[in-house]
């Protein structure tokens, strides 16, 4: 696109146009300290990065018996210093609340990781899990498609708010209309205007709808910023 530089790496040309990128890689397989450093070392000193947990720690272990895994992860992405903007949990549909687990994985997360958490589960019994997500301080993600009834609005702790935009109607893969973006922008506005820590990622990449979708909202921002 002509709104970047033509030098530089795709991240530094993405950085000068955007504040903030989820690294979704981590969740299918792990990166080295030495990589998660250069990242950092690439972007400029606003910009943030939200990194997803691995797949071992949520699907596999489901969130029990993974102190190892965790520890590597955060030790890994923890390479990232003052530009990891936040750690997003993604649950698999079938992983029901269970209060007990949820607390001590939760508790386990919190004891080696004080920064921002945000959670997005995909089965409706964490409808339930408010007071323990706010005792932890753990924003719940609003998604769209919503994958329950009321996940479509952030939950959980409201000490920040984090969007994940996935496509609609075909997920991954529709992009979202100036019409609801404008909407949401306004939205985004009024949680920065309550110095509320905001996150909106667009996750509707598989045909390259995200990019044109999260410059779009950049510049309905600006509008309003001015």
């Amino acid at each position: 696109m002509n709104e970047f530089p033509v030098l530089g790496s795709h991240l530094q040309r993405y950085s000068t146009r955007l504040n903030a990128v989820k690294i979704n890689s981590s969740f299918y397989h792990p990166h080295r300290p030495q990589t998660y450093a250069r990242w950092a070392a690439s972007v400029p000193e606003g910009f943030r990065f939200s990194v997803k947990v691995p797949q071992t720690i949520t699907h596999e272990c489901r969130l029990t018996s993974c102190e190892a895994p965790l520890k590597e992860f955060l030790d890994q992405c923890g390479q990232l210093e003052g530009r990891l903007g936040c750690i997003l949990l993604q649950l698999p549909p079938s992983l029901e609340y269970e209060a007990k687990i949820a607390q001590d994985f939760f508790a386990l997360v919190r004891k080696r990781y004080s920064g921002a958490l945000a959670l997005e589960p995909r089965h409706p019994s964490w409808r339930g899990a408010h007071i323990t997500l706010s005792a932890f301080q753990i924003a719940r993600v609003a998604a769209s498609p919503p994958r329950f009834d009321d996940d479509v609005e952030p939950g959980g702790w409201q000490g920040m708010v984090y969007w994940r935009l996935h496509g609609v109607p075909r997920i991954y893969y529709s992009s979202y209309s100036e019409e609801f973006l404008q909407h949401l922008s306004e939205r985004l506005e009024a949680s920065r205007a309550n110095n509320v820590p905001t996150w909106c990622i667009f996750d509707n990449n598989t045909s390259g709808a995200a990019l044109g979708n999260a410059l779009s909202m950049q510049k309905f921002l600006d509008l309003v910023w001015r």
